[in-house]
């Protein structure tokens, strides 16, 4: 027997000896794995305190320029359109259709008269609704654009600071109870709604922004509430 111990002793160091390398690997990556595996831990929406020491910024989505330009267009276009209102009310003069010269190849437009009360006042106030809507939807969209979205100090309240048309922010503090997340972050793909309450239409973070708290987004702002008629 004591041979036979003896022989497995030599074959092991002549084993340890002809393969070194492949030894100390094996360690290391059992003391990695074991490292790491004690490192881990798991944080979820329950982990998270939300009665915050300081502000905080949950949201953060900084594109000036897009807003700028949108809104030169607004104006552009309802500069353009509310002249061609003026044009139509004030210029375009009542010219009765000569129906004797009036032919099968005649272009339709030329057997308009244009200047028709009906035509004119039709033309004329479709022109003013393109360029006043047109304007309207985009200041409302501008406003309706979040920049950033930051948690006060003691997790209480929530302020949204919005885009406006003329380059400077807009903010108003609500309380967090009174938002409601229309969506989960982890979904949406173009934007994320928010909706405030006794607010008309809804708030939209643009998610190209980003979340500089993601977590802390989903246990506030995040929350999709229920509220009853008030």
């Amino acid at each position: 027997m004591s041979i036979i111990s003896y022989a497995s002793t030599i074959v092991k160091r002549v084993s340890a000896l002809r393969y070194p390398l492949k030894c100390k690997e094996c360690i290391n990556n059992v003391n990695k794995v074991s490292f790491s595996s004690s490192s881990v831990t798991a944080r979820t929406i329950h982990d998270v305190n939300t009665n915050v020491a300081k502000d905080v910024i949950l949201f953060k989505y900084e594109n000036p320029s897009f807003y700028k330009y949108m809104n030169i267009f607004a104006v552009v276009q309802y500069a353009f359109w509310m002249y061609l209102g003026i044009f139509a009310f004030s210029t375009l003069k009542d010219a009765p259709v000569d129906k004797s010269k009036i032919t099968e190849d005649t272009p339709w437009y030329r057997k308009i008269n244009l200047g028709e009360n009906k035509y004119k006042n039709t033309l004329g106030t479709l022109a003013v609704i393109i360029g006043a809507g047109s304007l309207t939807m985009i200041w409302m969209y501008t406003l309706r654009s979040v920049r950033y979205l930051v948690l006060h100090k003691g997790g209480k309240h929530v302020s949204l600071v919005t885009y406006a048309p003329f380059g400077r922010n807009r903010s108003m503090k609500v309380p967090i109870e009174d938002i409601c997340c229309q969506e989960r972050r982890t979904v949406a793909k173009v934007q994320l709604p928010l909706k405030v309450r006794n607010r008309m239409m809804h708030y939209m973070l643009d998610m190209r922004g980003e979340f500089k708290n993601p977590l802390l987004f989903d246990c506030t702002a995040g929350l999709l509430r229920k509220w009853g008629k008030s």
